[in-house]
């Protein structure tokens, strides 16, 4: 199975080698057919402490770092 890739936008650099990314999708509901916004936080590992709040990056599935890391930071969006 591919791995997934999403992009979002960075909103925590506070832990160290650890981002937090927001990623917004939207979709259509199955009955009411109106277009609806949701958004989901992942935690990313960023072994370089490179990205901070506010940039637009590319996360990549991974194995887990941790009990909640299961992403990692393929670059960032220009």
């Amino acid at each position: 199975m591919p791995k997934k890739i999403l992009s979002g936008i960075v909103v925590s650099d506070k832990p160290d080698k650890t981002i937090t990314v927001i990623v917004e999708r939207k979709y259509q509901h199955p009955i009411f057919k109106k277009v609806i916004k949701s958004k989901k936080k992942y935690s990313v590992h960023d072994k370089d402490n490179k990205y901070k709040n506010g940039d637009k990056v590319s996360i990549i599935e991974c194995k887990p770092y941790s009990k909640t890391k299961k992403f990692e930071v393929l670059g960032e969006i220009k």
